[in-house]
C-alpha cells in the first residue's frame, strides 16, 4: 500500500506541480489581470491586447512577474496539499470517509490557509503585470520593495480578505469535485486524472471569478487609492458601475488556464509523488537487505 506523503514529499510534490504549471500557463494569468484592471466601459479584446502588448514591449511582457509566483510556488502548493489532508482528517465521518461537502469543506479551508502564506506574491504579481508596471517598477525584488517602503509593510496584504473568499470557492469545489470525478470515471490513468482535474478546475473558477476580479482591483491600490475596501461591498460597487458581466472579466484566460492547469497540476503532482514513493520504497528496501546481509 502506497505511504502517505510527508510534510516534506508534498512541498516537492506541490511545489513542482505548480512551477510546471506556471511556466506553461503564466501568459494567461497576465491577460486575465489586465482584463480584470480595465474598469468603466473598457472591454479589453484579447487579439488586439496580445498585439498592443506585442507591439509595445515584446513576448517577455507575459512573463513579467513570473518570480513572485515561482517563488511562492513550494510553500504554497505544499500548504495547500498538506492542509487539505489534514483538513479531510479533520472533516471525515468517524469511519474516514468523505462525502462531497466534507471534500469541499476541507479545500476550502485549505485554500484559506494557503491565502496567508501567498497573499503578499500575489499583490506582487498582480503590480507587476499591471500596464502600468514598467514606469514604476524595475523588477520584481524593486516592486516587493517600493510596496514595502511606500505603503508600509501590511501593503503586502492589500486583497486578503478576498482572496480568502475567492481560494475557498475554487479550492472547495476542485478538491471536492476532482476527486469525486476520479471515482465516477474509475480508471486510474494519468489521463482520467487530468480529466478529472481540467473539469474541477473550470467549475471551480467560474464560482470564483467575481471574487477574483476585486482581488486583483484591491491589490493594484496604490497608496491613497481606496476605492475597493472589502471583497462583497467592492463587487457591488463593479455591478453598479460595470454591470455583472464585468464581475467576469478575465474569467476566458481563467478557464483557459485553471482549466488545463487543474489537469497539469494534478497529474504532476501525482507523477512527482508517486516517484517519491517508488525512490522511498526503494531505500527501505535496500536498507531490509542489507540488514539481512549483515554477519
Amino acid at each position: 500500500m502506497a505511504h502517505e506523503l510527508t510534510f516534506l514529499e508534498h512541498v516537492i510534490a506541490g511545489g513542482g506541480a505548480g512551477i510546471v504549471e506556471i511556466l506553461i500557463m503564466y501568459p494567461t494569468d497576465v491577460l486575465k489581470t489586465r482584463f480584470q484592471l480595465a474598469t468603466g466601459s473598457q472591454r479589453p479584446n484579447l487579439v488586439q491586447t496580445v498585439q498592443t502588448m506585442m507591439k509595445a514591449d515584446g513576448a517577455g511582457i507575459f512573463y513579467r512577474g513570473i518570480l513572485a509566483p515561482i517563488f511562492s510556488e513550494a510553500p504554497k502548493r505544499a500548504v495547500k496539499f498538506s492542509t487539505n489532508e489534514y483538513y479531510k482528517k479533520v472533516f471525515a465521518t468517524k469511519e474516514g470517509k468523505l462525502t462531497f461537502w466534507r471534500y469541499f469543506a476541507a479545500g476550502a479551508s485549505a485554500g484559506m490557509t494557503e491565502a496567508i502564506v501567498n497573499c503578499p506574491f500575489e499583490v506582487i504579481k498582480v503590480r507587476m503585470q499591471a500596464p502600468e508596471s514598467k514606469t514604476l517598477y524595475n523588477n520584481t525584488f524593486d516592486c516587493a520593495r517600493k510596496i514595502v517602503t511606500q505603503e508600509g509593510p501590511l501593503a503586502v496584504y492589500k486583497g486578503f480578505e478576498p482572496q480568502l473568499w475567492r481560494n475557498a470557492f475554487w479550492n472547495g469545489p476542485y478538491f471536492a469535485i476532482g476527486p469525486v470525478l476520479k471515482e465516477k470515471m474509475g480508471a486510474k490513468s494519468k489521463v482520467s486524472t487530468a480529466i478529472a482535474g481540467m473539469i474541477a478546475g473550470a467549475i471551480a473558477t467560474i464560482f470564483n471569478t467575481p471574487l477574483d476580479v476585486v482581488k486583483s482591483r484591491m491589490q493594484n491600490q496604490k497608496l491613497g487609492q481606496k476605492k475597493y475596501n472589502w471583497a462583497f461591498p467592492s463587487l457591488l460597487i463593479v455591478l453598479k458601475e460595470e454591470g455583472l458581466t464585468a464581475c467576469y472579466k478575465g474569467l476566458g484566460m481563467r478557464l483557459l488556464r485553471l482549466g488545463p492547469g487543474g489537469g497539469i497540476m494534478l497529474v504532476t503532482f501525482d507523477y512527482i509523488g508517486d516517484l517519491l514513493r517508488e525512490m522511498k520504497h526503494k531505500r527501505q528496501a535496500d536498507n531490509k537487505r542489507k540488514h539481512v546481509n549483515q554477519p
